[in-house]
C-alpha cells in the first residue's frame, strides 16, 4: 500500500505545486491512513504537512478521537488544528462547516492543499447517491482527484485505492456510520451489498460508468472550443443537443451555483427564445442576456450605485454614474453635446418608470426606444437621464430629444459635454 501510494502521488504530480499541505483527518481508518502516508513520504513529496479536525460533539467518543489526533500530531511535531461544530446537526450542515473551517485554516495559515481520505469505495458510492437523486449525467462523473478549493486545491490522493486496500492501522469506528438515518449509509450498507448480488463487479461499474462520463463531457469540450458559449448567435446556431450540454458545460464555471434540473430547463428556455432578459436565479446570482450576448453574474444590487439625482449647479467638469460632464466648458473630443435652456437647474438621474421623451415630434417611452434600439440590459441599467423643468432632454450616449435640438441655434443656451469614463 504504502510503495503504490508514492507512486500514484508522484505520476499524478500531486503535489508538485504545493509546500504546506492540510490533512483533514477524522481518526477513521480512512483519514488515519493519509495521515501515516504523508507523514511517511513528506520528504520525498518535498511537502510539509498540517492537520485538521473537526468535532461534531454528536458522540461521546468524539473527545477520545480529539484527544489522540492531538497526540498523535504533538509527538510528531505538526501543528493540529480543531473546531467543533454547533448547532443544529444535518450532513449538509456538517459538510459545510468542514469546508468553511478548512479555507479558513488554509488561508490564515498559508497552506495551498487541502487534502481529504475518498477513496474508490467512496466514489462509487457517491455516483450511486446522484444516479438515484436523478442527477445530470455530467454530474456522474463523481469526486475529481484535483479541484480547486479556497486559496489553492482540494487533493484526493486515495480515489484509486479501494477500501480493501488500506492499512490496519489504530483509527476510531465511527458507529453513527450504521445509522441507516443517512443516505450515505443506507447505499453503503443496504443498497449496494443488495445491487451487489445481483452484479459482483457493481463497484467496478460505478467507477467506470463515472471515468466515461468524464471522457464523454471531456470530448465534447474538446470537439466544440471553439464556440464562443456566450455569444448568443453561435449558440442559437447549434442543434438543441448541443445546446443542452453547452449550456451545462458553462454552469461547471460556478460549482457552488446548484441548479435544479427544473431551472436549468428555465435558463435554457429564456436563451433559445428571450430577448433582453435579466433573471434572478438564486445564491446572488444574476442571469443576463441582451441581443448579442448572455451572462451568468453576481451583480451589484441597484443600491450599490449612484442612485440620487446630481443638480448641475456650475460650469465645471464632473462625473456622474459612468460618464463625464461638463457644463459650458468643452471637453476634449466629447462623446455627446446636448442644448439646454440657460439658467436653469439641470439635474442628471437615473430613469424612471413612465419616463419619455420627445424624438421625430412623438414622445416615446424610454423603455420602448430601449426595446427598439436593443439596447442591452446592463446599459439600460447605467441609463443617465438629463432632464430640465421636468422635461427629459436626452439620454446620456444615446439620443438627444427634439428639445436639445431646437435650442442649438439660439444666442443664450446651456451645453453641455458628455463624454463616457475612460
Amino acid at each position: 500500500m504504502e510503495e503504490k501510494f508514492l507512486k500514484v502521488a508522484q505520476k499524478s504530480h500531486f503535489f508538485d505545486k504545493h509546500e504546506a499541505v492540510l490533512i483533514a483527518v477524522s481518526g477513521g481508518k480512512d483519514s488515519m491512513n493519509l495521515l501515516h502516508l504523508l507523514y511517511h513520504y513528506q520528504d520525498i513529496l518535498g511537502i510539509r504537512i498540517g492537520v485538521a479536525h473537526v468535532n461534531h460533539q454528536q458522540r461521546q467518543e468524539a473527545l477520545v478521537e480529539e484527544a489522540y489526533i492531538k497526540e498523535w500530531t504533538h509527538k510528531r511535531g505538526l501543528p493540529c488544528y480543531v473546531s467543533y461544530f454547533k448547532g443544529r446537526f444535518s450532513e449538509e450542515a456538517a459538510r459545510r462547516m468542514r469546508y468553511h473551517f478548512f479555507a479558513e485554516v488554509m488561508e490564515k495559515h498559508q497552506y495551498t492543499a487541502l487534502v481529504t481520505a475518498h477513496h474508490a469505495d467512496d466514489q462509487a458510492e457517491t455516483i450511486l447517491m446522484r444516479l438515484i437523486r436523478g442527477s445530470r449525467l455530467a454530474h456522474l462523473v463523481g469526486m475529481k482527484p484535483v479541484q480547486p478549493f479556497a486559496r489553492g486545491e482540494l487533493i484526493r490522493p486515495l480515489l484509486s485505492f479501494r477500501k480493501n486496500e488500506l492499512m490496519d492501522i489504530t483509527h476510531f469506528e465511527d458507529e453513527s456510520n450504521d445509522s441507516p438515518a443517512y443516505f450515505r449509509n443506507r447505499i453503503r450498507n443496504d443498497y449496494l451489498p443488495l445491487l451487489t448480488n445481483e452484479n459482483p463487479q457493481l463497484v467496478s461499474a460505478l467507477l467506470h460508468l463515472g471515468k466515461e462520463s468524464d471522457y464523454l463531457h471531456q470530448a465534447f469540450r474538446e470537439l466544440t472550443s471553439h464556440i464562443d458559449i456566450q455569444n448568443l448567435s453561435e449558440f442559437q446556431a447549434q442543434t438543441a443537443a448541443v445546446r443542452y450540454f453547452l449550456l451545462q458545460q458553462y454552469l461547471e464555471e460556478f460549482p457552488e451555483l446548484h441548479l435544479t434540473r427544473e431551472q436549468f430547463q428555465q435558463i435554457l428556455g429564456i436563451l433559445e427564445t428571450k430577448a433582453n432578459y435579466q433573471h434572478y436565479l438564486k445564491e446572488g446570482y444574476y442571469l443576463i442576456k441582451d441581443y448579442q450576448t448572455f451572462a451568468i453574474t453576481k451583480i451589484q444590487p441597484k443600491t450599490d450605485r449612484q442612485e440620487e439625482q446630481y443638480v448641475i449647479e456650475s460650469e465645471d467638469a464632473f462625473q456622474y454614474g459612468q460618464f463625464i460632464f461638463s457644463l459650458n466648458v468643452p471637453l476634449d473630443q466629447p462623446d455627446q453635446v446636448l442644448y439646454l435652456q440657460a439658467k436653469q437647474p439641470i439635474i442628471l438621474r437615473r430613469r424612471k418608470a413612465g419616463d419619455s421623451i420627445l424624438l421625430h415630434s412623438v414622445n416615446k417611452k424610454i423603455r420602448r426606444y430601449f426595446i427598439d434600439q436593443k439596447i442591452p440590459q446592463i446599459l439600460r441599467d447605467e441609463a443617465v437621464v438629463i432632464e430640465q423643468a421636468g422635461k427629459i432632454y436626452g439620454i446620456a450616449n444615446m439620443v438627444a430629444s427634439d428639445l436639445s435640438k431646437s435650442i442649438k441655434n439660439d444666442i443664450i443656451k446651456a451645453t453641455l459635454y458628455i463624454k463616457m469614463k475612460a
